[in-house]
This record gives C-alpha cells, sequence and structure tokens, in this order.
C-alpha cells in the first residue's frame, strides 16, 4: 500500500484528533510514529506544533526520513487543515498529541482498528510558540536531582568536580529522548496513566544518577506516568539508591534490587531497558534480558570488552590485521569497536532497529559508544545475516550476545 493523500477523515476517533491538531491556541506538540501492517511510509516520524513567525502564526510540520529532517510551516486556517488531512490519512500505527490540559493517544490495532484515548493532564501546559527557542538544558541544575545527589554547593550551582557528570545526565537525555514516543507507541498499547505508567528498568544501575535523571525527565519535563526499577548486584548501591529515593519523595515510583542482571525478572515486560556502563558481558546478559522482554526501545552505554579481547588474544587475527592486533592498545581499541558492531548485528537479527552513536564526548573517555535499539519486529535484511556471519568466521570469535540468544535467530545461534 502507498503512503498517498486523500480527502479529510471521517472516523470519529481521527476527527478528535484533528480537532486538537488545528487548535493553535492549545496544541502544545503532536508525534505521529510507527506504521500500520501491510503499508509503506516514506516517513518513520512526524512533529507538529504552532510557531510564531514574522508573517504570523504557523503550523509547523517536520517530518523525518531516515537520514534527515524536512520542515514546513504552514499557514494557520484552510491551508494548515489541508495540511492535517494529508497527514491523518497516511497510515501510521500511533499519534500522541498534547494539549494544553489534555492528551490524545491514538493507535490502530494489526487489523487497522483505531483505539482512541483521551486524558485530562493535571498541569495546563503553556504553549511554547517562539520559531527559535532558545535551547535549553533537559534537566536545570536547579533541579531537586542534583541537590539530592550531592552535585551542587551552596549557591545552587553545580559543582565543579561534579560537571562531567552533570553533562553526563544531558548527554544521556539527549539520546533518549528522540526514542521516548516509540517506547510509549511500541508497548502493550494500553493508554499510559497513573494505573498504567511507563515501566522502565535500569539494569546495572550502579549509583543510578542516570537512573533518576531519566525518571524526572520523563515524569517532570515530558509529563508521563512513569516507574522505574534499578537493578545492580551491589547491596549497598541499593540502600544508597533508596535513600536518595526517599529524599526525592519518588520512592514510590523508583525502586531498587539487588541482584544479578541474569537472574532478574519482572512480572510485566518494561517499555524502555537502560543498561548503562554495565561491565563487559553484563552489557549482552541486560541487552539479552530485554530482547526475551521483547522491550520496545533498549539504549545501552557499553564499558569494558574484555570478553573479545580474549577471543582475539587466543587466535590469529585475519590478514593484513596483524598489523593492528600486534599493537597492545590498538588491538584493545579493536576489540571495542568489534565487540559493539556484533552486538548491534544481533539485535537486528532478533528485530532491532540499531542506532550505534556517541554517548559523551570523547576527551572523556574513549570507551563512549551508546547502542540505541527499537524493536520492529522484522526479519533482517539478508544482507545483514551474511555480512554477521562472515565477520564472526574471519576473526574467530563468538560474541557473548549470540551465545545469549541463539535460540532467537537460526545464525545468530550458528558456530562457525
Amino acid at each position: 500500500m502507498s503512503d498517498g493523500l486523500g480527502g479529510p477523515p471521517d472516523e470519529e476517533p481521527l476527527a478528535a484528533l484533528r480537532t486538537l491538531l488545528l487548535d493553535d491556541g492549545r496544541l502544545v506538540r503532536a508525534v505521529a510514529t510507527g506504521r500500520r501492517r501491510n503499508t509503506t511510509l516514506r516517513w518513520r516520524r512526524l512533529e507538529l506544533r504552532y510557531v510564531d513567525v514574522r508573517a504570523g502564526r504557523r503550523l509547523q510540520v517536520t517530518a523525518y526520513d531516515e537520514t534527515q529532517a524536512h520542515t514546513r510551516n504552514v499557514a494557520v486556517g484552510a491551508d494548515a487543515a489541508t495540511a492535517v488531512d494529508e497527514l491523518l490519512v497516511l497510515p501510521f500505527s500511533n499519534w500522541h498529541v498534547e494539549g494544553s490540559g489534555e492528551r490524545i493517544q491514538l493507535r490502530f490495532t494489526k487489523k487497522g482498528r483505531p483505539l482512541l484515548h483521551r486524558s485530562k493532564t493535571v498541569a495546563t501546559v503553556d504553549v511554547d510558540y517562539a520559531h527559535d527557542r532558545t535551547k535549553r538544558r533537559r534537566l536545570e541544575e536547579s533541579d531537586p536531582l542534583f541537590s539530592a545527589l550531592g552535585m551542587t554547593a551552596g549557591d545552587g550551582s553545580i559543582k565543579p568536580s561534579r560537571r562531567a557528570k552533570f553533562r553526563q545526565v544531558q548527554d544521556l537525555l539527549g539520546v533518549l529522548d528522540p526514542v521516548i514516543d516509540e517506547a510509549v507507541a511500541r508497548g502493550p498499547g494500553e493508554a499510559l496513566s497513573a494505573e498504567r505508567p511507563l515501566s522502565v528498568v535500569d539494569l546495572g544501575c550502579g549509583n543510578a544518577y542516570l537512573t533518576f535523571a531519566a525518571f524526572r525527565y520523563l515524569s517532570q519535563v515530558r509529563k508521563i506516568p512513569t516507574k522505574v526499577t534499578g537493578v545492580d548486584v551491589s547491596a549497598p548501591a541499593r540502600a544508597h539508591n533508596e535513600e536518595v529515593a526517599a529524599v526525592l519523595g519518588v520512592s514510590a515510583d523508583v525502586t531498587f534490587v539487588a541482584g544479578r542482571i541474569g537472574e532478574f525478572d519482572t512480572v510485566e515486560a518494561p517499555d524502555l531497558v537502560l543498561a548503562l556502563h554495565a561491565c563487559d558481558t553484563a552489557t549482552d546478559d541486560a541487552l539479552a534480558r530485554a530482547v526475551r522482554w521483547e522491550t520496545p526501545v533498549i539504549v545501552a552505554a557499553p564499558c569494558c570488552h574484555h570478553d573479545i579481547q580474549r577471543q582475539l588474544a587466543k587466535g590469529s587475527a585475519p590478514d593484513p590485521y596483524r598489523l593492528v592486533t600486534r599493537h597492545g592498545i590498538l588491538s584493545e581499541r579493536l576489540a571495542d569497536v568489534l565487540t559493539d558492531a556484533l552486538r548491534a548485528a544481533v539485535l537486528r537479527l532478533v528485530g532491532y532497529r540499531v542506532e550505534v552513536m556517541e554517548f559523551v564526548d570523547s576527551r572523556h573517555t574513549p570507551r563512549n559508544a551508546l547502542i540505541r535499539a527499537v524493536r520492529t519486529a522484522s526479519p533482517p535484511d539478508p544482507a545483514t545475516v551474511d555480512d554477521y556471519r562472515a565477520l564472526c568466521s574471519q576473526w574467530g570469535v563468538r560474541p557473548a550476545l549470540a551465545e545469549l540468544l541463539g535460540d532467537l535467530h537460526p545464525i545468530a545461534g550458528a558456530r562457525e
């Protein structure tokens, strides 16, 4: 099926959506993601908001393809109505529309049936019409989180010794923000509420700086009902984190478990899994856990990569890479790259769309990669299968993640 245009939608759920989208006095932000079964879409995501420009108020439509954003500003009135009608007939599977005092979620079932949920928001949000909005931090220095974590000085500013950690928080929220809507949209489908919040699990949370930051951003900035569970093998870390949760008054929504990642299980599968700086194959344990839960979105920042390093040390590098592996520091860096490339490939084999990107600035740490994966349940591209098989064979390595998930895909589980 194509993503061709059509006339105004006459279905009641779409009509309700249309009304809010065309209300330039109440629309805060609208996002469309996903595609309906057996359809094709040129765009992977749409964002709509109203802006004030020199010529007057406009409906700003930003459409994202796989490589870039395409933005157009449409005059309020008949032109905006035409644009919205054209967008609503595109086969997106999920719409999330936030208005001042109201939130609308529309999703389409596998059979194409629209399900609409409308809810009143706790607080009335002021609509921001600024065309060139001043860039702001996702969590300000004044947020109570940083004081509770001991990161602020007496005047409320971030301590110089904690600036790197503060930047890391902002970097995490920056890479998390673009996939939050997909975590919501690709979840079980039930509208989010206090009774059914967004479920986040942080595997290997440590002292939970980033765990708390994610919760504060989701719940306080994005206004998404959220519950977070942090898991770490350290009992002292759990005790510390529970104290911080108590100080922030969020103990009911942010809980911690002392235990191993591979042994942790949850009654309901989470919507978002974080695995930030879990050491060596603990990252693989976390990724495997998330995949078996069929988690919609996974965000992982690997730490050390000893497993592939050990395998490379036992074998012989393919020509002419012995010129690289003969030097310890270069061999170590190569193993880092190879490990994360294979992790990304295995995730693709088992039905995820995967991006590998920079997490924190390389000036702070050479191990600064982040893996961001969104579950599509689509079969892998045959070229990915061939490349994965060839890479493992040439280097004589067996990724730990493949060992953990080999039963989910025959190639991931194959031994060369």
